[in-house]
């Protein structure tokens, strides 16, 4: 079976990818979001070349081939474009053979435990706190993750004392049953976040996520070693080398590769492999509602040093407008604070018709 078009619908936030094959069969995958209209020039100029006329199946070995044949442009916008053509041949297959992806990888489908995850530093303590105890009451979430610091904040914070004023409130209304994670963006030198890292202890916060700038490795390497909490990273990361080298150092407990930014499945399987290895559970990035945390349930139900839950965006319309009727229907209905991870063929999900008919089409072809 071969791939015979490969077909992009993006705006500025969000690109779909359609794969057919010589036999008619079709896929559906995702570029990273942001900026996806540039990932799409890339698709189109970088990717597609390379991916039309190949072997629909063999999509490690097509993936593996890609950096090297464009091994002038190594970087986020590749891999990123590289996505797209990636879990649109797991969709495929999937289809292909009646199974979900999660199954092609190895694993089962069932419930998934999530966090519910902020990515607003714009909200007071104690607003942020209230909106997270309602999300516990509503959906029975017991993990959340909330943030501290200014993104790559220099030690400056969004407005001064933010962080000593969230950390206490957000455990005092919550309670002590609910796990409690914080996300410091690249925001710390090694000397605060290892401060700020002690407050986190003291109220027995679990997971102290990219405390410091994410290309020190060295750095962050400071950071665990001075800490008991978790520290965790790596979302930003699409090098397969970086990954190799932060998991060698150990410069987190925990790994957080990006389905997307990392370039899709089959190099995140490559990266679960390292951690694997090295005794480490992955826990990967997974901030917003397009199809990046649902390619991240079927990562995770798969590989068998999966992390303790899934990250979920918490943040609607009114952050992330974008979000708006990308599916026909949602997967990310939310039950005991838990995901389902469906049985369906593929990644079980359908594109919404209007949305596509909205959006830019570029399609690269083999040639007749």
């Amino acid at each position: 079976m071969r791939i015979s078009k490969l077909e992009t619908f993006c705006d500025p936030y969000v690109g779909f990818v359609r794969v057919t094959s010589d036999t008619g069969a079709i896929g559906w995958g995702q570029l990273s979001t942001y900026n996806a209209d540039i990932s799409a020039q890339v698709f189109h100029r970088q990717v597609a070349p390379w991916a039309l006329g190949a072997d629909a199946f063999d999509i490690d070995g097509l993936i593996s081939l890609i950096p090297e044949r464009e091994h002038k442009f190594p970087g986020t916008y590749l891999c990123r474009a590289m996505a797209g053509l990636d879990t649109a041949l797991w969709d495929l297959r999937g289809k292909v053979e009646g199974k979900p992806v999660v199954e092609l990888l190895g694993g089962t489908p069932g419930r998934l435990r999530a966090y519910a995850s902020s990515m607003r530093r714009d909200i007071s303590a104690a607003d942020e706190a209230q909106r997270l105890l309602r999300l516990r009451d509503t959906y029975g979430f017991d993990a959340f993750k909330f943030r501290v610091g200014a993104e790559c904040g220099h030690d400056i914070d969004e407005w001064p004392q933010r962080t000593e004023q969230i950390v206490p409130k957000v455990r005092q209304v919550l309670g002590d049953r609910v796990s409690l994670l914080v996300d410091g963006n690249s925001g710390f030198s090694p000397k605060r976040a290892i401060e700020v890292g002690g407050m986190l202890q003291d109220y027995g916060i679990e997971h102290f996520e990219e405390p410091c700038p994410y290309w020190e490795l060295e750095q962050t390497k400071q950071v665990t070693d001075a800490l008991r909490l978790d520290v965790t990273g790596g979302e930003q990361d699409c090098d397969l080398a970086t990954w190799r080298r932060m998991i060698d150092l150990r410069a987190v407990d925990v790994v957080q590769p990006d389905v997307l930014y990392l370039g899709g499945i089959s190099r995140s399987m490559k990266v679960a492999r390292m951690a694997a290895e090295a005794g480490l559970p992955v826990t990967p990035h997974s901030a917003n509602l397009s199809l990046v945390t649902l390619f991240t349930m079927h990562y995770l139900k798969a590989i068998p040093n999966a992390g303790k839950y899934l990250e979920l965006s918490i943040e609607g319309l009114d952050y992330y407008p974008w979000q708006d009727g990308l599916f026909v229907e949602s997967p990310y209905t939310v039950e005991d604070g838990q995901v389902t991870v469906s049985d369906a063929p593929g990644w079980g999900i359908e594109v919404s018709p209007q949305w596509l008919e909205r959006s830019t089409y570029q399609v690269s072809e083999v040639a007749k």
